[in-house]
């Protein structure tokens, strides 16, 4: 077996061996599409694991990496653990509550994934924490504290957010499209602000976009977040043997995919998907199955539906009813700028898409004040209709004041006529100038 085919078999298996039994035939149907092979690999590896209760050697962690005695009620630093709330490739996360009464406050206590405890994956989990004490903005949810758990676990505390996914939270709220754009723009701000420390996300999601029940984003998980070059401790080899549990394949740029150079533009990727599916109710692609090279494809290689012909393939009428609006008026409110801007932070190549998060929340913001976006070709056409429709109370004074000249209703001197020609002329400055 070739190390590409290997890898194959150990991403499947990694995703089946966290499924329920009961529904694991149906999951492995899905995940292996028309590979018989790959499917009677994975339920070899299925079966020796059911018969020796685990392929991890340490009988006290599960090979998801929690503890079986279970953290529950467990001290961890000042804390206490009440539950588990989340858990992802990189670790398991837990509810907790100060013990010593000093002051009450929840927080969220992160406990590195041991079934990872490679010396590389314990320095990625010490570079989280070196990532997260260096950034303090109102949306990106704080460090507390940090330290080693009597087993010996890695451990960061974090401030509780208690809220839902942005995506959730938009649906249930029944936000409409121009207060979708607005929120959003807030989680461009802190990408932005990350970005400015010299930090890319390369998992930005909406599981880990959530929002308080004020209305308050909050940008969490930065487990696979990446430094500027020069300080980070990611290599290659560490990314190819780990592969796509250390990205969510939806959300991840092409290069990110390939396993090349990221930057900027990588976290602007993801945030167009995430704003496609805000503003469509649907991801950009239509992943057939989940084998890897079948992933790399369609991101590589096929593009993205329009935002405005997306809900073509969807419950329309639901999707409409929760942005406030209908099947027809979306499609219009999604065509043109909103097309554009999305395809572009969607481009293959990341010269290609905006430069920077401000950039896309800039473009939004010009959208929602009706002038020219960078997105769309600025014609003639295109700008003059946007001058319209931003002064049409103006434009229809005008016409009026033109229809009563060529029939005659109104009649003026020669004064009239240079004051008159004075404002379209000044008119036309304020057009070329916008």
């Amino acid at each position: 077996m070739t190390p590409e085919r290997w890898q194959q078999v150990k991403d499947v298996f990694d995703r089946a061996v966290e499924c329920n039994p009961a529904s694991r035939v149906e999951y492995l149907r899905e995940l292996c599409g028309d590979d018989v092979q790959l499917r009677k690999e994975v339920e070899s590896l299925l079966a020796a694991d059911t018969e020796t209760g685990s392929l991890l050697d340490n009988p006290l962690i599960e090979k998801n990496g929690s503890d079986k005695r279970g953290m529950e009620g467990r001290l961890t630093g000042p804390y206490r653990v009440q539950r588990e709330i989340g858990r992802g490739g990189m670790g398991v996360v837990y509810l907790a509550a100060r013990a010593d009464q000093a002051f009450h406050r929840l927080v969220a206590i992160k406990v590195v994934n041991v079934a990872l405890g490679s010396g590389e994956m314990l320095a990625r989990f010490e570079q989280e924490r070196e990532i997260l004490a260096s950034l303090d903005h109102p949306n990106i949810a704080r460090l507390i504290d940090g330290g080693t758990t009597p087993d010996g676990l890695s451990y960061l505390v974090m401030e509780y957010v208690e809220g839902h996914a942005i995506d959730i939270y938009c649906d249930e709220h029944k936000l409409d499209i121009p207060a979708r754009l607005r929120l959003f723009r807030t989680v461009c701000t802190a990408v932005e602000y990350a970005h400015q420390k010299h930090i890319i996300h390369r998992d930005l999601k909406p599981a880990n976009i959530l929002v308080t029940t004020e209305g308050t984003v909050k940008l969490l998980d930065f487990g696979i977040a990446k430094l500027m070059p020069g300080r980070d401790v990611e290599s290659t080899v560490l990314m190819t043997r780990t592969g796509l549990r250390l990205m969510t394949p939806e959300y991840a740029s092409p290069e990110q995919i390939r396993g090349e150079a990221v930057g900027a533009a990588t976290d602007v990727y993801a945030l167009g998907v995430v704003l496609y599916e805000l503003l469509t109710g649907q991801l950009p692609y239509r992943l057939r199955s989940r084998i890897f090279h079948e992933i790399v494809r369609v991101i590589c290689e096929e593009p993205p539906t329009r935002p405005s012909t997306a809900g073509e393939s969807g419950d329309v009428d639901q999707i409409s009813r929760v942005r406030r609006t209908s099947p027809a008026d979306l499609r219009k409110r999604l065509s043109g700028d909103l097309d554009g801007i999305v395809l572009k932070a969607l481009e293959k190549q990341p010269y290609d898409r905006y430069r920077s998060a401000s950039s896309l929340s800039d473009d939004i913001e010009q959208h929602l004040e009706g002038r020219p976006v960078v997105a769309r070709q600025a014609t003639f056409g295109y700008r003059a209709g946007k001058f319209m429709r931003r002064n049409l109370p103006w434009m229809i004074l005008l016409a009026a004041l033109a229809a009563a000249l060529a029939t005659g209703g109104i009649t003026i001197n020669r004064t009239g006529a240079a004051v008159i020609g004075g404002c379209l002329a000044a008119v036309g400055l304020w057009y070329a100038a916008t």
